[in-house]
């Protein structure tokens, strides 16, 4: 299938058996993941059009994984869930899903959500597939990072920590907002946990590109759009 492609992420094998060849024989290609990792890894080497995703995965939470996937891809969301509370859902919108739809569903009714959703991200501008801000270099499509084209091997969490940073680049963060997206909502008081990662960060990329990495003290971080030295007390 040529259509756009729409991962489906759930770990009920009946979901996937129901749902490929219905959105196959709509024009659409699919792509599988059972649990959050696997969803990650497959949005990192085949970026979807649109994610489907249930929201109690084996693995862990939707709504923590949301935000992992939000940091280098901007597809529609539509959470697929049982969970009917008014709250989950609000939570799962302001995680960054774009519409929830309960389970069980209508066909037809997930169908015109999906259509409704392509035909908005089509009017968004096309995400960045990469990045370069002095000697550091990042790949989005592939999840790369080189500085002075020698490759970084980050950790996931580091890896998602920089390039929330760097698609926000010139622009503070706080630290709420980078323990919530990078860790979820069960971490947004986890403020020594960040300065951990970021002095990583820091050493990992070096001493002059590291000195991207701004501090904001007692407010967050930025990626400065130069790498002229700063001071960067953590």
């Amino acid at each position: 299938m040529n259509g756009p492609l729409i991962l489906v992420v759930d770990d009920e094998p009946q979901i996937h058996r129901f749902l490929r060849p219905v959105l196959e024989a709509a024009g659409y290609s699919v792509s599988r993941a059972d649990n959050g990792a696997m969803a990650l890894r497959e949005a990192a080497m085949r970026p979807p059009a649109l994610v489907l995703l249930d929201l109690g995965l084996p693995d862990g939470d939707g709504l923590d994984f949301l935000p992992r996937l939000r940091a280098f891809c901007a597809a529609p969301v539509i959470v697929l869930s049982a969970r009917e509370r008014t709250a989950d859902k609000i939570r799962a919108l302001d995680a960054g899903a774009d519409d929830y739809v309960e389970k069980p569903f209508d066909l037809g009714e997930l169908q015109a959500r999906i259509r409704a959703a392509l035909r908005h991200n089509r009017n968004e501008p096309a995400p960045e597939r990469s990045v370069t801000l002095g000697p550091l270099w990042i790949d989005f499509e592939h999840r790369e990072v080189r500085v002075a084209g020698e490759p970084v091997t980050l950790t996931p969490r580091e890896y998602d920590l920089l390039t929330l940073l760097a698609r926000h680049r010139g622009k503070v963060i706080t630290h709420r907002q980078l323990l919530t997206s990078v860790w979820g909502p069960g971490h947004t008081d986890d403020l020594q946990y960040l300065r951990v990662y970021v002095r990583h960060l820091r050493q990992k990329l070096g001493d002059d590109t590291g000195a991207l990495l701004r501090t904001e003290p007692n407010i967050g971080y930025r990626l400065a759009l130069s790498a002229a030295k700063a001071a960067d007390e953590i």
